[in-house]
């Protein structure tokens, strides 16, 4: 369990509180570039970490992040015009740059020089690794982009989806870091639904529901393998990589496998950005269907929207009939399924009523390093890791072996885990 006031910590990401300027010392996924289609296309009104914000991109192609609104008259620069290398604010005509420079103030006269003495905030952005990217943290601090595997592929190997959550950051990235509630929620009776590494998963994870933990700290966060005993002398480890603040890779016994980000949109509301990859061969178009279909890695959304089909409007589609048949929650979909128990815990769960066990080490551990950096953070203790791009670039496995031991896992498949 947590102390309430370390679990207000944890969760609270607005300007100024702990954990918020944790996350802002890091570069974050913010847009899908079809958010941002092309040059002069309508600007984006855009939430990011309780701030509420536009995106653009200009006339040369250039992405503006900037405050929503104009600070003449607060009018939103969501409506504005996108134009001539600036965003013009509809109201009296005031028009800003991709820096925040105020570059045209029609509404005054010329003498008076007033534009050159308004700035907006703005926050720097680049695409890179098929996201968009924003930096909100302090200028002299800005990082280089951070190296993750998937991001540095040719666009063919991988498959990218944005989607929102009803919930707190934290709530689901502590369902991706729990390797032990596999063999409970993703019960599924007809596993021919599945794809092939997630049905071979799905075996393993059936044939021992209490796996055993073990969790390394690394410069990047860490990874844990857990150990579950399939019968003579053969194991199955899943090796689960947490990237600091919010970036999961989870293993699956086949390519490809999976990378998600969950990006606070405010205390009660997150974005997740998924990636699906295959580091060694371009992704299949079978593979591409199966992920289409909203069964796996990522929900099927709602067109023109990141909303997910199955949500709780509609109960999370549940099918009792199903689950008394075997399905363990009669959902449809793995992802929906963590997403249906993430949003019905509330929108910020109380964590001080747990009562945690020995399966929940790995959790535990991804609370206490946030809360220490973010303390640290507000005592001045700047973190390393976003200045160290290449740190970001390892990688998740899932085998099944005779090493009864993490340690002899690690040591002979160091190359796949990309550990260095």
């Amino acid at each position: 369990m947590l102390k309430p006031e370390d679990n207000e910590l944890l969760c609270r990401v607005g300007p100024g509180t702990p954990m918020g300027e944790l996350f802002r010392r890091f570069w974050i996924p913010a847009l899908i570039p079809s958010q941002l289609p092309e040059p002069d296309c309508d600007p984006v009104k855009l939430r990011l970490l309780g701030e509420d914000l536009v995106a653009f991109r200009d006339t040369e192609g250039r992405i503006g992040i900037l405050d929503e609104y104009c600070p003449h008259r607060r009018a939103p620069l969501s409506f504005g015009r996108n134009e001539e290398c600036g965003l013009r604010c509809v109201y009296h005509g005031w028009k800003f740059d991709v820096a925040g420079n105020c570059v045209d103030m029609p509404n005054e006269r010329p003498e008076t020089d007033f534009k050159h003495k308004v700035r907006i905030k703005s926050y720097s952005a680049a695409e890179w690794g098929g996201y968009i990217w924003v930096y909100m943290g302090p200028a002299d601090r800005k990082p280089p982009l951070p190296e993750f595997e998937w991001a540095t592929l040719p666009p063919e190997h991988r498959w990218q989806r944005k989607w929102h959550y009803s919930a707190n950051y934290m709530q689901g990235l502590e369902g991706e870091l729990d390797t032990c509630h596999t063999s409970f929620l993703h019960r599924i009776a007809d596993r021919s639904t599945l794809s092939p590494g997630l049905a071979e998963s799905t075996v393993n994870w059936a044939a021992d529901g209490m796996p055993r933990l073990d969790v390394r700290n690394t410069d990047y966060g860490y990874y844990y393998g857990s150990q579950r005993d399939l019968g003579d002398g053969r194991y199955n480890w899943r090796l689960t990589q947490w990237v600091l603040p919010s970036n999961s890779i989870i293993p699956h016994a086949k390519f490809p496998i999976s990378s998600r980000a969950y990006i606070p949109i405010d205390d009660e509301n997150t974005f997740v950005f998924g990636t699906s990859f295959n580091p060694e061969a371009p992704m299949t178009q079978a593979d591409r269907d199966y992920l289409e279909t909203g069964m796996g890695a990522a929900p099927k959304l709602i067109p023109g929207t990141f909303t997910p089909v199955v949500n709780s409007s509609n109960d999370y589609m549940r099918d009792r009939a199903a689950q008394r048949q075997g399905d363990s929650t009669g959902i449809p979909g793995v992802n929906n399924q963590d997403r249906a128990i993430v949003e019905a815990m509330g929108p910020i769960a109380d964590r001080s009523k747990e009562h945690l066990g020995t399966s929940d080490v790995a959790v535990i551990a991804a609370r206490h390093r946030l809360i220490r950096m973010a303390k640290d953070l507000a005592n001045g203790q700047e973190p390393e890791l976003p200045h160290h791009a290449s740190a970001f670039g390892v990688r998740a496995i899932d085998v099944t072996t005779g090493d009864e031991a993490l340690d002899g896992v690690v040591d002979a498949y160091r190359d796949k885990l990309r550990l260095g």
